[in-house]
């Protein structure tokens, strides 16, 4: 696998992003908007080449002594799964669970295309080229990321029906599709080399909805993102978000050529794509959820609170939240599913739980932490007002004492201000509300999922002294995820209830 600056490099490669309220981005490792998060990416890369890191992150040698990084791994069997997941867990952990889509997430977005087109067995040409473009992420690290490929907003109300999907065919050629439309938001374009623009995009080709992997720096695209997280300029004060900034996104493509062995024939939905994905998801979560108990134990020992019993509560119930979704993602590689090709997929049910318990409780845990550190989260000091002789021996009086100095105690102070009371904080939030559909999505991911209903419903029948009959509730696992993004009708027209999402 390549090194950092070898990714650094690679992303000096002429892309057009521009970025709201900064402009036109000429080199992305440079502009303060964006190289903090490139050095991060970096440092991803790098981690797999530091000793200390080695057992984590990369399989046990092979034959010839080599290693390889688990984040590139073709999963087999469940202990593929707990190594993999250690592997994330460790290094997401790093970055609060702001780093969402590493470029491991890419590894198994190209998995799912992989499986999804081996399932429906198109031709032998696209699952060649499936297997080629998994095998290249894996042999260089090459960063995709996913966007499930839905309109913007100005699409999805204009006024001819057939003018609303995100994407359209200009033309057909003997190099592949030439694409014309607008992508809605999806996490890190800005950083990656390519985006899989998935079946939302409403293209339709042979029967099946056509996918697509499109390079960043691909002549015609543009990727617009969102304004930068506001931070101070001090990284004391901003210790995560002067550090993470993942710049969600829209893609753009003027005429752009997408090659055939980079069209994938899929289905309507992008699910079954995204269902190692949403496992690493999963784990970015269950980071973040992680780094809040942290910080909540490390405060209520700063502020001499490890023996109030109010707080303890409180901690308690971030174990309770945290736990609950470890054991989700233990029970998903423990008990996983499997692929007819034999690769085996986390759990989905158990995915889906963990998901459901995490939406439920992020926003509990942060109001846990603002609560523990009392009103001194709000006024906390900078390195630079302790050092300021008109006022640094006073704060030092006012934040100093017990096993602490001021600046310890401001230093963590801060640390969970970031996490849980800042606009990178804010972003996550709104953000999680929308990705892959929200609690409404993951209670249908649930249904689907759950294969024990006929079981547990003639189980208890059967406690009966009297013949009782067959009980089959498997329709609940048919239900169609709700449509998250009606398009909106035309004057006069009256909105399709079975019109398909796009």
């Amino acid at each position: 696998m390549r090194t950092g600056s070898e990714y650094r490099d690679a992303v000096r490669d002429g892309r057009r992003i521009w970025v709201m309220g900064e402009g036109l981005i000429e080199d992305v490792t440079v502009h303060p908007a964006t190289s903090p998060m490139v050095d991060e990416y970096v440092a991803w890369y790098d981690r797999h080449r530091d000793p200390e890191w080695r057992e984590i992150l990369l399989t046990p040698p092979d034959a010839g002594g080599v290693r390889a990084p688990w984040a590139f791994a073709l999963p087999k069997t469940s202990a593929d799964l707990r190594a993999m997941g250690r592997s994330y867990s460790a290094t997401i952990f790093l970055t609060a669970g702001n780093m969402t889509h590493t470029p491991g997430y890419g590894n198994l977005i190209a998995l799912g295309i992989l499986d999804v087109v081996q399932q429906r067995k198109v031709s032998s040409e696209q699952i060649a080229s499936a297997a080629r473009y998994r095998e290249l992420i894996a042999a260089t690290g090459r960063f995709l990321t996913f966007s499930a490929g839905a309109a913007t907003i100005g699409y999805r109300l204009r006024e001819d029906p057939g003018e609303r999907a995100a994407l359209r065919v200009v033309r057909e050629t003997s190099a592949g599709l030439v694409l014309s439309g607008k992508v809605g938001m999806h996490t890190s374009p800005v950083y990656a080399e390519d985006v899989y623009i998935g079946a939302h995009s409403g293209v339709d080709r042979d029967g099946h909805r056509a996918t697509f992997v499109v390079p960043v720096n691909a002549p015609g695209v543009t990727v617009l993102c969102r304004k930068v997280s506001a931070r101070h300029a001090n990284p004391f004060l901003a210790p995560l978000s002067s550090r993470f900034d993942e710049l969600d996104g829209q893609m753009w493509l003027d005429e752009v050529l997408v090659p055939w062995d980079r069209v994938f024939l899929t289905e309507p939905s992008p699910d079954p794509i995204a269902s190692w994905c949403f496992w690493h998801q999963l784990y970015a979560w269950l980071a973040k959820a992680e780094f809040t108990l942290g910080l909540a134990l490390a405060c209520a020992h700063a502020m001499g609170l490890a023996d109030h019993e109010p707080t303890i509560e409180h901690l308690i119930d971030l174990v309770i939240d945290v736990q609950t979704v470890r054991s989700c993602q233990t029970a998903a590689e423990l008990d996983p599913d499997f692929t007819a090709e034999g690769y085996s997929v986390p759990g989905r049910a158990h995915v889906a739980a963990g998901s459901i318990a995490m939406q439920k409780a992020r926003q509990r845990m942060a109001e846990i932490l603002r609560i523990v550190p009392g009103s001194s989260l709000v006024v906390a000091p900078s390195d630079k007002d302790l050092a300021a002789p008109e006022v640094g021996a006073g704060l030092e009086e006012s934040f100093g004492g017990g096993e602490y100095s001021a600046l310890q105690r401001a230093a963590l102070l801060q640390l969970a201000a970031d996490h849980v009371a800042s606009a990178l904080d804010g972003r996550e939030s709104a953000f999680e509300l929308h990705a892959n559909g929200g609690l409404q999505a993951w209670r249908a991911r649930l249904r689907r999922s759950f294969a024990r209903y006929n079981e547990l419903a003639n189980g208890v029948t059967r406690a009966l002294s009297l013949d009782m009959p067959v009980i089959d509730m498997n329709g609940l696992r048919n239900i169609a995820i709700p449509q998250r993004r009606p398009v909106a009708p035309a004057a006069g027209q009256t909105q399709d209830p079975n019109a398909k999402a796009r």
